[in-house]
């Protein structure tokens, strides 16, 4: 994975983006570019983590991290494994050019369930078929 990420400047015109406030909108922005973010749109990040990057308490990630996935429903948290999905990762981030041996993060998922998550905001049929790809070699369906 390299240091750099296409990011789609339509995320401004969004309606639901321009609905948020300025802090849910940082902690959106931060939870597509942080440092820890893969490819795939899923990844290990600890809550203390987003905390001290963000310079926000650890209650008010919890508080956004909830909102997020109860209400806004665009992420999922694991808290036991602490992975974060994206759901519209495939929306926001430019994904063309990826291929199957460029995304080696679909391995060290350790819940897969997410994988299909993060699949159905992708609209480009092959990059969706690389996570699909990825689920049914899981399930020995390949």
């Amino acid at each position: 994975m390299g240091n750099q990420r296409g990011i789609n400047m339509g995320i401004w015109d969004d309606p639901f983006f321009k609905k948020m406030s300025a802090a849910e909108r940082a902690f959106y922005l931060y939870l597509l570019t942080n440092g820890h973010a893969t490819g795939i749109g899923i990844y290990q990040i600890a809550r203390t983590i987003m905390a001290l990057e963000l310079g926000i308490s650890r209650e008010s990630v919890q508080a956004l991290i909830d909102r997020f996935a109860l209400e806004y429903k665009l992420i999922r948290f694991n808290p036991e494994t602490s992975e974060i999905a994206i759901k519209d990762w495939g929306k926001w981030i430019k994904l063309e050019g990826r291929k199957r041996d460029k995304i080696p993060e679909f391995r060290g998922v350790k819940e897969h369930s997410l994988i299909p998550y993060v699949s159905e905001s992708i609209a480009n049929p092959k990059i969706r078929n690389l996570y699909e790809s990825f689920c049914k070699q899981e399930q020995g369906l390949s």
